[in-house]
């Protein structure tokens, strides 16, 4: 992921190494710092845990100007309102749009002093807000996990937008398939008593969408169908019969 994430004016060096390890969790490299109060120091090695790597390489520079003097498209945390509005997005919307920007070189993600966050003219360097949404009346989130947040939903984002990678073991149930189980399944409900004849449409309909928001297989349908087979009363009477 073409994403660099900025730091400015952190206070607390164990900070930068917690960041440092939420970016390198979900597979960001890129660390940039902006007039770090204390950088290197031993509380952000110790805070890095396994990502001392990144604080490493991690560049340190004098202002934002030149920390984003290579990106084309950059996002700004912020957690209070201002009074001048700027386009403002939810993490899951700002990673999605820095993934696509990032196709077109280095975006950036950049996040302020603890206390007191970005300026407004830090912000006048940015494309939009990132806002992430917290209880109302308390907003007060760790820098750290701030930076956790955003890189959790870009490697999410990157990973597919969420996508299941299940595929079933044969080709999705037809339709027909679907019917011929849906019949089959009423005349076992029915049979057993489960079932009032006179009035199946309300209690089918809801198995229907149950199995549509399933999507089964052909072999998952033949087990069901299996499962119904043995339950089936009538059957189990003329077995009952036999013996």
């Amino acid at each position: 992921m073409n994403v660099r994430i900025i730091l400015v004016g952190t206070t607390h060096s164990g900070n930068i190494g917690a960041a440092a390890r939420a970016m390198k969790n979900m597979g960001l490299h890129d660390l940039m710092l902006v007039r770090p109060r204390a950088f290197p120091h031993e509380d952000a090695t110790a805070r890095a845990s396994g990502s001392e790597d990144i604080l490493q390489a991690a560049q340190v520079v004098d202002s934002l100007q030149e920390a984003l003097k290579d990106c084309t498209y950059v996002a700004g945390a912020s957690a209070r309102s201002r009074t001048i509005g700027w386009p403002s997005m939810a993490p899951r919307e700002c990673a999605a749009r820095l993934l696509k920007e990032s196709r077109h070189g280095t975006v950036a993600a950049v996040f302020g002093p603890e206390k007191s966050g970005l300026t407004n003219d830090d912000l006048d360097l940015c494309n939009t807000l990132l806002t992430i949404p917290t209880t109302p009346g308390f907003s007060s989130l760790n820098l750290a996990m701030a930076v956790q947040v955003l890189s959790y939903e870009l490697r999410i984002t990157d990973c597919g937008e969420l996508e299941n990678d299940y595929s079933p073991e044969s080709p999705l149930a037809t339709g027909e398939e679907l019917e011929h189980f849906y019949g089959h399944l009423e005349s076992v409900l029915t049979r057993s008593g489960f079932l009032d004849p006179g009035k199946p449409r309300h209690l089918m309909r809801r198995v229907r969408r149950l199995i549509i928001r399933a999507q089964p297989d052909q072999s998952e349908i033949n087990i069901l169908r299996g499962i119904l087979s043995s339950l089936d009363p009538e059957k189990q009477q003329a077995g009952g019969n036999k013996s």
